[in-house]
């Protein structure tokens, strides 16, 4: 039998570098990945505060031992290109190549992957051009926020056969691989409820007053940026604070509750929810956001033929904070807590309540997972997660293996995130057309 200590040697094992403590500690010792000895050379899709601030720390973190260089900046606003080569050159000493859109940066081919942090409607559509364009590609999330985009991302990315990294970097974390493990192991027996929530209070989370004040028309490129959606005059709101106005995001579903329903297909092996309820509205920030600050859903999960069903139980505020971050997954024999990184008893069946009944007492053995744990108040990067994943990818690109949230994943957690956005702003119960691979809602696509 695994005693409790094997167990968890053997996910720490599996994780390279799970005792990571945060980006400024010195690097594990990792093997060489074998392959090609040239170097990488990269380009950066957005030079957002996303990338700066968590996602270039973390790549420049592997860079030099893995063989890893930034090469090119492609941003469409004139004062993102300036701040990229002035950042680069005095912070790391490197002058990069500055372009004003990805089209000029492909057409330079000096670059064999990139990294894609835009608006999160724009995702799947650069990731569409990255890969048609011979590059690997870090995809942050949301994967896709429409299943038009999704099915066309998926498609491209399978047919090149390039290595997407979609930017789930719970995926990449020891304390959730340790907690994968274990409910595969079937230790924790049938999950039967999860429940998830999301909150703060910033008044200024997504709001960038003093920026909007800073973008001007002329010094970007409008066009470019609605990319397939519905035009709309120009708005210097809807260019940096995009997370509050649909369609250019989903707002909570995509930004925050993509990351925690991920967890619930990785953990079970189901690719999307059976149907979705929801219901939330602007009940605070009255600051002309289309997006809400308020939802709670409920996704219900299963097989086709309604066995293993259980019930997901999401809600996120950004008025108050209580609660912050949390995971819980349920059995009948206790409780998986990823925010305290605890497997315990908590509510499973005790003695007393098994006697009634002629049955045996369900309760699991408490243990700990490994301590990886999610502020509230950082951007779910600023942590070791952010620098594990993104050296997964770049250690998959020199090996070509698939990486641990492959472009499937986001596939997968877009549809959920797609049903959840659908439920909110139709009122109505959504499905999931496995045949046509689209999300409905009242027995028709939900479209924006």
């Amino acid at each position: 039998m695994q005693t409790r200590r094997d167990f968890l040697k053997t996910c720490m094992y599996g994780t390279a570098g799970l005792a990571v403590a945060g980006i400024g500690m010195p690097l594990p010792a990792f093997a060489k990945v074998m392959g090609s000895n040239d170097r990488i050379r990269v380009g950066v899709i957005g030079f957002s505060d996303r990338f700066r601030s968590s996602l270039l720390p973390s790549f420049m973190a592997c860079a030099e031992e893995l063989n890893f260089e930034i090469v090119a900046v492609s941003d469409i606003w004139k004062l993102r290109r300036e701040e990229a080569v002035k950042h680069f050159r005095e912070k790391y000493g490197i002058n990069v190549k500055a372009f004003r859109n990805n089209e000029e940066l492909y057409d330079a081919k000096i670059c064999d992957a990139v990294i894609i942090s835009t608006a999160d409607f724009q995702h799947a559509q650069h990731c569409i051009q990255a890969v048609k364009a011979g590059c690997d590609a870090y995809v942050e999330k949301p994967f896709a926020e429409t299943m038009e985009d999704a099915r066309a991302a998926l498609k491209a990315v399978k047919e090149t056969g390039k290595i997407v990294q979609i930017g789930s970097q719970r995926r990449s974390a020891p304390n959730y691989q340790a907690a994968y493990e274990y409910i595969q192991s079937g230790k924790f027996g049938k999950i039967t409820m999860v429940e998830m929530t999301w909150n703060v209070n910033q008044p200024g989370r997504w709001r960038r007053p003093n920026l909007v004040a800073k973008c001007f028309e002329q010094d970007t490129d409008w066009k470019r940026f609605l990319l397939n959606r519905p035009y709309e005059k120009w708005d210097p709101r809807k260019y940096l604070e995009y997370r509050l106005f649909w369609p250019f995001s989903s707002g909570i579903p995509g930004q925050w509750m993509s990351h925690q329903i991920d967890t619930v297909h990785w953990f079970t092996g189901l690719a999307h929810p059976q149907s979705v309820a929801a219901n939330g509205g602007i009940y605070c920030w009255k600051d002309g956001r289309r997006n809400f600050d308020t939802v709670t859903a409920v996704f219900d999960y299963g097989k086709p033929d309604g066995s293993d069903n259980f019930q997901v139980l999401y809600s996120s505020r950004m008025h108050n904070e209580a609660g912050g971050v949390k995971e819980l997954y349920f059995s009948n024999g206790g409780t998986l807590n990823l925010d305290t990184n605890q497997v315990s008893s908590e509510g499973g069946m005790q003695k007393w309540a098994a006697d009634e009944m002629g049955m045996q007492p369900n309760l699991l053995e408490n243990f700990k997972l490994p301590d990886v744990k999610v502020a509230t108040s950082a951007n779910t990067g600023g942590d070791p997660m952010t620098y594990l994943h993104m050296r997964n990818w770049m250690e998959c690109v020199r090996s070509r293996k698939q990486p641990n949230a492959p472009v499937q994943a986001g596939y997968n957690h877009s549809i959920a995130t797609i049903m959840c956005n659908a439920a909110l702003r139709t009122g109505q119960k959504v499905t999931f057309d496995e045949k046509r691979q689209e999300v409905l809602a009242g027995g028709k696509p939900f479209k924006y």
